[in-house]
């Protein structure tokens, strides 16, 4: 099972609302976390990290989208 990781301090990116679409999916672990260690990533874009791999993109649609097609 994708264990997909998300940054709180990123939610001012709409990352927040990723989180709330892939907890609607099945066979997927997401983990909200106070900080992931990718401050410059974080302040910079969505981002995530699915089984410990960044995931960035321009937009949380973007992103979203990206890491469906990972999973």
């Amino acid at each position: 099972m994708p264990v997909i990781k998300f940054c709180e301090n990123n939610f001012s990116h709409g990352t927040d609302e990723v989180v709330e679409k892939l907890k609607t999916l099945d066979g997927v672990e997401v983990e909200v976390e106070s900080c992931l260690g990718y401050c410059g990533d974080c302040a910079v874009g969505p981002y995530a990290l699915v089984d410990d791999e960044l995931v960035q993109a321009d937009t949380a649609d973007e992103l979203f989208e990206k890491i469906k097609e990972m999973i």
